[in-house]
């Protein structure tokens, strides 16, 4: 298995403290009330729309309760949008649109991996912070040539080390293999492989799939006619439901392990049916209703797991990693400091590169060596029962 990284601390509580003094009429300096400008590349419309909305939906709640707790020494979030359409092009144009704006203090952008791996050049030649939710490794390696971008989302190799111990505990020899056609999904193929070798599981078939394809029948059928003990399915959420669904109308009877990239709506809809065999590997944000709250990290991700559901009717998997990239760059904003009015992103970039923060999404841990910060103490093993992800055990 990979190794864990070790966390540093086991309370990695935010602190949010101000870095600059409240000034009085007798001469002291002059307290800073600038807004905190934080720009929003995302997919709001598009094959991946629906990821794309949930991060703006977690965006919004989250400017909003960091604005009102008070935290932010009398400073305040605000969060300019852009829509990338889905498209690595649109997407870079939004790049440097927010680049040249100077209000802009850094970037959030979604969950498209080419969209953030188009964007690297740009920013690091634009000197702009940016924390992509892309899961894809090649957006923050190698290091010495991202400097300005950081990563928030599970890792390729946790995530397969991880799926694998749960095949391994299940006595599964041979699996078939879909996985997205991009970035991520090559490397998730080559991940799982290198795990699969360490404990002789086998790749019967494997299959890729598009952002933009709806139906999945021709993979299914390919998968599953190698009759592997289970299938593993390396997508985004929109395509491993089509593909648990597709799998059950080719009658395939085996269980179904999901990647991280896979985690969208807690409940799962009209594919609960042909899902209620499948197993997800992810954060225990999207099921901490099941989780006893017995530290201050679990509880805060509870009442965010509440607030988000109170406000929107429901939750989705990765709308923890965008509250927690609001964040980073609010933490990293106040402890840079600097004059008032004015935005340095440089020095944000160098506090940015060592912030450590018991997040939403689970530990969360920044170095000059590694800038996808996500600990892979975050992940867990979820399972679908009754419509909707539960805790496994």
């Amino acid at each position: 298995m990979t190794p864990i990284r070790s966390a540093t601390a086991t309370a990695l509580v935010s602190t949010l403290l101000a870095t600059t003094l409240v000034g009085c009429q007798f001469g002291g300096e002059e307290q800073d009330t600038s807004p905190i400008v934080i720009a929003a590349d995302l997919e709001l419309s598009g094959a991946s729309a629906g990821v794309g909305e949930a991060y703006r939906q977690a965006l919004e709640l989250k400017r909003d309760q960091l604005n009102a707790s008070g935290a932010l020494n009398g400073r305040t979030v605000e969060l300019l949008f852009k829509d990338n359409r889905s498209d690595a092009s649109e997407s870079l144009r939004n790049i440097v649109d927010f680049s040249n704006d100077k209000r802009v203090t850094a970037i959030i952008m979604g969950g498209c991996n080419e969209c953030a791996l188009g964007a690297v050049r740009t920013v690091n030649e634009n000197q702009i912070p940016t924390v992509a939710l892309a899961a894809a490794g090649a957006v923050v390696n190698p290091v010495a040539d991202r400097r300005y971008m950081f990563k928030l989302a599970p890792n390729a190799d946790d995530n397969a080390a991880a799926l694998t111990v749960e095949l391994r505990r299940r006595n599964i020899d041979t699996v078939g293999l879909l996985r997205s056609d991009d970035a991520y999904g090559q490397e998730g193929a080559a991940a799982l492989r290198r795990e699969f070798d360490k404990v002789d599981i086998r790749v019967l078939a494997e299959a890729s799939v598009r952002g933009t394809d709806t139906e999945l029948d021709g993979q299914a059928g390919r998968l599953t006619g190698a009759d592997p003990d289970a299938l593993v399915i390396w997508t985004p959420p929109e395509q491993a439901m089509l593909a648990a669904s597709a799998v059950d109308r080719a009658d395939y009877t085996g269980a179904l392990f999901l990647d991280a990239s896979a985690a969208g709506d807690l409940f799962l809809g009209e594919a609960a049916r042909s899902a209620e065999r499948a197993t997800l590997v992810f954060t225990q944000t999207m099921v901490i209703d099941d989780v006893i709250a017995t530290t201050p990290a679990k509880a805060a991700r509870r009442q965010w797991f509440q607030d988000y559901t109170a406000r929107y009717g429901g939750y989705h998997g990765s709308a923890s990693f965008a509250a927690d990239a609001i964040q980073l760059i609010a933490d990293a904003e106040l402890r840079a400091g600097g004059p008032a009015g004015e935005v340095d992103r440089k020095r944000l970039r160098d506090v940015l590169e060592t912030s450590q923060l018991d997040g939403l999404s689970g530990p969360i841990r920044m170095t000059p060596d590694n800038h996808s910060g996500l600990m892979p103490q975050a992940l867990t093993t979820l399972i679908a029962r009754n419509g909707r992800w539960r805790l496994a055990g």
